[in-house]
């Protein structure tokens, strides 16, 4: 991996605040929107390349627009690059064929025919599926109510409403897939909280500071998408006590895989007993202290183990990170693991992923 900038990230941000014939949301939504954005585009935080970060807000995030974006966003991601979907705005829960579904409501949106101006589940989730990214994470921020209680309907000057916000079953068929994974701003009977005066929803409060390096609490330079969502889980609740809580949904995922670079975490120390423990004792016990921190799902995380040259055909299966690492590291310095994989190889591997990692940088390559 490149240490100094993300160029595999790619990100679509779409958020409605003034919308043509449904309520208004706070301007707060849009500054969402574009806070995010500016956040992974920054060489300060999450390096993404500022072309690869597309935002659409208000007048531009039409029902086409976002659909057409979506599919740009699946033409130019490669297998092994990483893209993130953020939306901010209105949703609605319609009946559909006896059944309740979810809809996301684009500017033009219009509740006399919502279900040829909005975005359903099926084209969202279908939208999702073309985009072969080893690594998806899709953020949902649609239970705004206007200020209202989430239990108040979406009205129009017609009479046409329907219940505002986001049905729980929706989110799961929005993390289908490998590598696939889900954030939304808060529980179904929740509302997504927007303060008074606040710059920011108290979702994206969170998130941006994740982003910004509070998530990364080992400084290992990446942030990680377990990480992030175990951030926002703490902070969202202790901006808004008893009221909202975000859930993630992923449908089939192993590693917790980065999504960005932590640009922050790059030049912040590790802990001093950390450093004093990588000074002294057997260097393969340091190694692996080193390794279950760094990489806590174990030898498949970020396909270390693969990529220093080992086999994991080769390991025994343990149901948690540091009884795989005690376990790997154990074949391997009995000879095991693989032909290719050795000490050096493994360090020199972790280096490459965290380059400024001073624990790293004490143990030598032979």
């Amino acid at each position: 991996m490149n240490p100094t900038d993300y160029s595999q990230g790619h990100a679509l941000l779409v958020g409605v605040a003034n919308y043509h014939q449904i309520s208004r949301l706070p301007a707060a939504i849009l500054n969402d929107v574009n806070d995010v954005a500016a956040t992974l585009a920054s060489p300060n935080y999450c390096a993404y390349a500022p072309a690869n970060v597309v935002t659409l807000v208000d007048v531009n995030a039409t029902r086409v627009a976002v659909l057409r974006s979506l599919d740009e966003l699946a033409a130019r991601v490669g297998l092994d690059d990483t893209a993130c979907v953020f939306f901010s705005g209105h949703g609605a829960i319609v009946d559909s064929l006896d059944k309740e579904d979810s809809v996301l409501l684009t500017v033009d949106s219009d509740l006399a025919n919502i279900e040829s101006t909005s975005i359903s589940s099926n084209e969202l989730a279908e939208a999702l599926s073309r985009i072969k990214a080893k690594r998806l994470l899709v953020f949902i921020d649609a239970c705004h109510a206007g200020g209202a209680a989430i239990s108040k309907k979406l009205t129009n000057e017609e009479g046409h409403e329907f219940k505002s916000g986001y049905s729980p079953n929706i989110f799961a068929k929005l993390a289908v897939g490998s590598g696939r994974a889900l954030m939304a701003s808060c529980r179904s009977d929740e509302e997504s909280a927007v303060f008074r005066g606040a710059r920011n929803s108290v979702f994206t409060t969170a998130l941006l500071a994740g982003l910004r390096g509070a998530a990364d609490k080992t400084a290992s330079g990446f942030i990680k998408v377990f990480d992030l969502f175990n951030y926002i889980s703490e902070e969202v609740p202790k901006l808004n006590p008893n009221d909202q809580h975000p859930i993630f949904k992923a449908d089939n995922l192993e590693l917790n895989f980065a999504i960005a670079l932590n640009q922050v975490g790059r030049k912040t120390p590790h802990r001093p007993d950390a450093m004093g423990t990588a000074q002294q004792g057997d260097p393969w016990t340091v190694l692996e202290n080193i390794l279950i921190d760094l990489y806590p799902l174990g030898p498949r995380d970020q396909e270390v183990w693969s990529r220093a040259g080992g086999d994991l055909s080769r390991l025994q299966f343990h149901s948690n990170g540091q009884a795989a690492w005690h376990a790997a590291l154990r074949t391997l310095k009995q000879g095991g693991g693989g032909l290719n994989i050795n000490f050096s190889s493994l360090i020199g591997t972790a280096k490459k992923d965290f380059s400024n990692n001073p624990q790293l940088a004490m143990l030598q390559i032979s």
